[in-house]
């Protein structure tokens, strides 16, 4: 895996979430959510367990109305930002596929 730079933690404010498009080391385009909580950045593919669609309909919308939750526009499903676990859905108990995160010299940087 070689690190892939997505955008600056400058970018992030705290509870924001961003989608970023990126190719794995193997070639394959991928879609990613960034989502900054509490001080700490995740990252997760985005892809809904339940519809395997991406869980925004406009670029960016990732967080329910009060912005505690990542959430799925198709059916609703909510997601914990600091883990991926869908809490209520027709997902609910499963998860969002994280992707190894870390940051350097500023920048957030996924191993994909």
């Amino acid at each position: 895996m070689s690190g892939r730079p997505l955008c600056r933690l400058a970018d992030l404010q705290e509870s924001d979430a961003r989608g970023y498009d990126a190719l794995s080391s193997d070639g394959k385009e991928l879609s990613l959510i960034v989502v900054r909580r509490g001080g700490d950045v995740h990252v997760y593919v985005n892809r809904c367990p339940h519809t395997g669609i991406n869980l925004e309909w406009q670029p960016d919308t990732f967080m329910d109305v009060d912005g505690n939750f990542l959430q799925c526009a198709m059916h609703g499903a909510l997601f914990r930002p600091e883990d991926g676990y869908c809490v209520m859905g027709p997902c609910a108990g499963d998860s969002l596929t994280p992707v190894p995160v870390r940051i350097v010299d500023g920048l957030v940087v996924v191993d994909i």
